[in-house]
C-alpha cells in the first residue's frame, strides 16, 4: 500500500507563487511507485483547496478558474484516530470524504506557513509532517531571534540593530542616530520575518534609510537593520538531518545583479518563459561548486551544519552566508531558510543525491520523528477534579 503524502502549498503569504512553484517541482520528481500524492492548495484568503488541476503550473495564470475546478475541503482528524479530507461544505447528499493523510509535506514559504503556524496545525492533528517542527520555524523566520540564538551559540553574525515598526513611528530621530553610531552606513534593511529579499533594500544615507525602513514596514512590525558587507562574495549550502545527523551539501556562490539577490534575481530576472520563474531557484545565476577553496568550503558546511543543528531543524534548511573579501574572507551566516525554494535539490544533485531520493530521505525523516514522538509521554493518568479540597472559585491558592 502506497504512502499518501499531502503536499502542502500556497498560503497567505509574498512569497505564495514561489511555494507553488517549488511544491509542484517536488510532486512531479517525487516517486509515484511509493507515495500517493495529494496536493493540497492553500489560497491566498486562507481556503484550502485539492484536485489534479492544482498540479498543472499553467492553471494557475487563471487563479479564479483554476478554484472553480479544483475541489474546497477541510483538514481534520476523525473518530478513528485518521487525517481525513472532506468536501466544504459537507453535501447534503452523498459523501463528504476524500481521502486521508499519512504524512503532511508543507513545501511553503513566509508567514503563516513557514513560520511555525502552518505546523502547529499539523502537530494538533497529531500527524507526521517533514520539516521543521514549530520552534526551530517560528525562530527560523524571526530574524531577530535567530540573529540571538545564533549570537549566544557563538556562531558570527554581522551587527545589526532592530525595532518595532511603531517604535520608529513614534521616535524616528533617536532610531536613525543609534543606527548610525551603531553601525555607520551603507546598512541593510529587512523585514525581520519575510524570506525572498521581500521589502529588502539598502541604505547609504540617513534620506534612503527611512526610504528603506518605511518599505520594511509594509510587510512586518519588526525591522532588522545590519551592517552592510560591501565587498562580499555571497554562498549558500543547504543541510539534510535531524538533531542526531546531518550531512551539507556542496555550496553554491550566488551572483545577483546588485549588492545583494533581490527577489527578481532569485524568481524571474533575465530567464525566459521557459526556465524562469517555473523552475524556480534552480534558474538563478549561480556557481557550483562555488570558487572559495577547499579550506573555505569545509569552513562553511561546517558552520551549516552547526547553524542547522542549533535550532533543532529537521530535514532540508539552506543557510546563506557572507563572506567580507575586505576582512580576511570572514564567514557570516545571514539567515536560515528552513522550508528553501525548490528545496535546494539543485544543491544536492551535484552531491550525489538525485531529487527523487532527496524527498525521499524529508519524509522518512518525518516518519522518524513521529516514532521518536510516540515513545514520549506528553499527558498523565490524573484528575485534579476528583480532590475533595479542590474550591473552583479559588482555584489552587489558598
Amino acid at each position: 500500500m502506497k504512502t499518501r503524502v499531502a503536499v502542502i502549498f500556497g498560503g497567505m503569504s509574498v512569497e505564495h507563487e514561489v511555494s507553488v512553484i517549488s511544491a509542484l517541482q517536488a510532486i512531479q520528481n517525487m516517486d509515484k511507485e511509493r507515495y500517493e500524492i495529494i496536493p493540497l492548495y492553500i489560497s491566498k484568503e486562507g481556503s484550502w483547496y485539492t484536485g489534479e488541476e492544482l498540479i498543472d503550473i499553467e492553471e494557475y495564470k487563471n487563479l479564479k478558474g483554476l478554484l472553480q475546478k479544483a475541489q474546497k475541503v477541510q483538514i481534520s482528524r476523525t473518530s478513528v484516530n485518521q487525517v481525513a479530507i472532506h468536501k466544504d461544505p459537507k453535501p447534503k447528499f452523498g459523501k463528504s470524504f476524500i481521502n486521508e493523510i499519512d504524512v503532511a509535506f508543507p513545501i511553503v514559504h513566509g508567514t503563516f506557513v513557514e513560520d511555525g503556524v502552518l505546523q502547529g496545525f499539523l502537530e494538533l492533528l497529531k500527524i507526521p509532517y517533514v520539516g521543521c517542527d514549530v520552534v526551530s520555524s517560528s525562530t527560523g523566520m524571526d530574524k531577530v531571534i535567530m540573529k540571538n540564538v545564533y549570537r549566544d551559540s557563538g556562531l558570527p553574525i554581522l551587527e545589526y540593530v532592530w525595532f518595532y515598526s511603531s517604535e520608529w513611528t513614534e521616535d524616528q530621530d533617536a532610531l536613525v542616530k543609534k543606527v548610525e553610531e551603531t553601525l555607520s552606513y551603507p546598512v541593510i534593511v529587512k523585514p525581520a520575518n519575510l524570506g525572498s529579499s521581500v521589502g529588502i533594500s539598502k541604505a547609504t544615507n540617513q534620506e534612503e534609510l527611512e526610504e528603506a525602513v518605511e518599505l520594511a514596514s509594509q510587510f512586518a512590525l519588526k525591522i532588522v537593520v545590519e551592517k552592510a558587507v560591501q565587498n562580499l562574495t555571497e554562498v549558500n549550502c543547504s543541510v539534510l538531518g535531524d538533531y542526531e545527523s546531518v550531512e551539507a551539501s556542496v555550496i553554491e556562490q550566488v551572483l545577483g545583479s546588485d549588492e545583494f539577490l533581490s527577489y527578481e534575481d532569485k524568481y524571474a530576472g533575465g530567464s525566459s518563459k521557459d526556465s524562469g520563474a517555473s523552475k524556480g531557484m534552480e534558474s538563478t545565476n549561480r556557481i557550483i561548486p562555488a570558487e572559495i577553496g577547499e579550506e573555505k568550503t569545509k569552513e562553511v558546511q561546517e558552520l551549516a551544519k552547526r547553524a542547522f543543528q542549533v535550532l533543532g531543524c529537521n530535514g532540508v534548511s539552506r543557510i546563506d552566508f557572507l563572506i567580507d573579501n575586505d576582512d580576511g574572507k570572514k564567514v557570516y551566516i545571514n539567515e536560515i531558510n528552513t522550508i528553501p525554494g525548490s528545496l535546494s535539490f539543485y544543491l544536492w544533485e551535484p552531491s550525489g543525491k538525485p531529487y527523487q531520493q532527496l524527498l525521499n530521505d524529508l519524509i522518512q525523516l518525518a516518519l522518524k520523528r513521529e516514532r521518536e514522538r510516540n515513545q514520549l509521554m506528553f499527558s498523565i493518568d490524573s484528575n485534579l477534579f476528583s480532590l475533595s479540597k479542590l474550591s473552583g472559585g479559588k482555584g489552587s491558592k489558598q
